[in-house]
C-alpha cells in the first residue's frame, strides 16, 4: 500500500490579478508538470477588486504565449481570508501585496514573497508592475517569475514530503 500525498495549494497574489500573479500561475503549472509535480494545485488573485472579472492583460498573454505558456481562460479575481487560509502557500508579487493580506488575514503564516524564492534577487525586493509600461517590462517580470520557480517548486516539493 502506497501512502498518498495531500493535494497541495498555491496562490500567486498580485494588484489586479491581470499581469503578475496569472503570469507566476501559469509558468508554475508548467513547470511543475514538466517537473512531474502532479497534485498540485496552481491558482492566482489580486488584493484588488478593481480588476474582477476581466482576463489577463493582452501584453502578458502575448509575452506567455511567446514563451511557450497557456495563457487562455484567466478571470481575474480578488482574493479572500478563506482562500488564504485554504492554501498552503500563498506568494506576493511585492511586499505590498504581503501587508494587504496580513490585514486580511491576521496570523496567516503560509505568505511568502516570490523573490525571496530567488537567491539572486535582493531580499525584499519584490517584482515591479509591468502594467503602465512596455511589453519589455513584461519580459522583465516573466524573467522574474522564472528565476523564482526552482525555489518555488523545491518548497512545494518539500511541503508535500
Amino acid at each position: 500500500m502506497t501512502d498518498a500525498v495531500a493535494p497541495t495549494s498555491v496562490v500567486f497574489v498580485c494588484w489586479g490579478n491581470i499581469c503578475r500573479s496569472p503570469m507566476a500561475e501559469r509558468v508554475a503549472r508548467r513547470q511543475a508538470a514538466d517537473a512531474g509535480l502532479d497534485g498540485v494545485t496552481f491558482t492566482s488573485a489580486g488584493v484588488s477588486a478593481e480588476e474582477s472579472g476581466n482576463p489577463i492583460d493582452s501584453r502578458a498573454r502575448a509575452v506567455l504565449t511567446r514563451h511557450g505558456y497557456e495563457a487562455s481562460g484567466h478571470h481575474a479575481h480578488q482574493i479572500t481570508a478563506s482562500e488564504i487560509a485554504e492554501a498552503d502557500l500563498v506568494i506576493g508579487l511585492e511586499p505590498l501585496h504581503l501587508d494587504r493580506m496580513r490585514s486580511l488575514a491576521p496570523g496567516a503564516n503560509n505568505l511568502a514573497l516570490l523573490t525571496d524564492f530567488d537567491p539572486d534577487a535582493p531580499p525584499g525586493s519584490g517584482v515591479p508592475d509591468p502594467w503602465y509600461g512596455d511589453t519589455a517590462g513584461f519580459e522583465d517580470t516573466l524573467a522574474c517569475v522564472e528565476a523564482a520557480m526552482p525555489g518555488i517548486l523545491a518548497q512545494v516539493a518539500d511541503v508535500r514530503r
